[in-house]
């Protein structure tokens, strides 16, 4: 009788370690989630930002460390676990490839968190943070040669549009290269598309004066938003 009450209370003060360690585990990754997003918002530059991306990083980071509790040094639950996650599927497409990696910060700050490494996730997010935030100060992997532009130009549809625009291109671009041809205006106008890199120092106005002189003084248009495939 004493051996099973001895049983009980051993497995009772267990259980209390375990929740202990689960609820400091759920809210170190939740801080660090927190860090993890503020440096997100602080160095993101797209287009697209989204508040829900943002809660999703911290939800990732907090269910990662309670899985990783769960999962603990039974292999059985790893696979069912395994199997689980499986069936699931992400529908919406990543904006920008910076963004998967920020769930896969998170996801290591609370796996980090999960396994009790607690002082080894702090100090693993407070550094990757401090290299992220030095990498957009710096601006550091940026295309020395500029930014990359769309160009969309209309010419009359009788005008020879290869080679049209070659020496005013030379002038002013690095970089030109047709990207589209399409018809507008029911097919009495030519769009044409072209993916540029004006030349440093000279301006997008002088560029487009150029060519006004040369398409008639049709529609022209330039885009420094990226551009997506369709």
């Amino acid at each position: 009788m004493e051996t099973f009450l001895d049983l009980l209370t051993q497995q009772e003060m267990t259980t209390q370690s375990t929740l202990i360690d689960g609820l400091l585990a759920v809210l170190l990754s939740f801080i660090l989630a927190l860090i993890i997003t503020q440096v997100y918002k602080r160095t993101y530059n797209g287009r697209q930002y989204s508040q829900s991306f943002v809660h999703t990083v911290i939800i990732m980071g907090v269910v990662v460390s309670v899985i990783m509790i769960v999962i603990g040094n039974n292999i059985a639950v790893a696979f069912g676990l395994v199997g689980a996650f499986s069936i699931i599927r992400f529908r919406s497409a990543m904006s920008d490839p910076k963004d998967i990696a920020f769930i896969f910060f998170a996801m290591a700050a609370g796996i980090a968190c999960g396994l009790g490494f607690y002082l080894l996730a702090i100090a693993f997010t407070l550094t990757l943070s401090a290299l992220i935030v030095l990498l957009f100060v710096f601006d550091y992997g940026k295309d020395e040669k500029g930014q990359h532009r769309t160009l969309k130009v209309t010419i009359p549809e009788n005008l020879q549009y290869e080679g049209v625009f070659d020496d005013i291109f030379e002038q002013f671009t690095d970089e030109n290269q047709l990207k589209r041809v399409q018809t507008t205006n029911l097919g009495t106008m030519i769009e044409l598309e072209y993916d540029i890199i004006v030349k440093t120092g000279l301006k997008d106005k002088d560029l487009m004066d150029s060519i006004r002189e040369r398409n008639a003084n049709l529609k022209i248009s330039i885009n420094y938003a990226p551009q997506t495939n369709d």
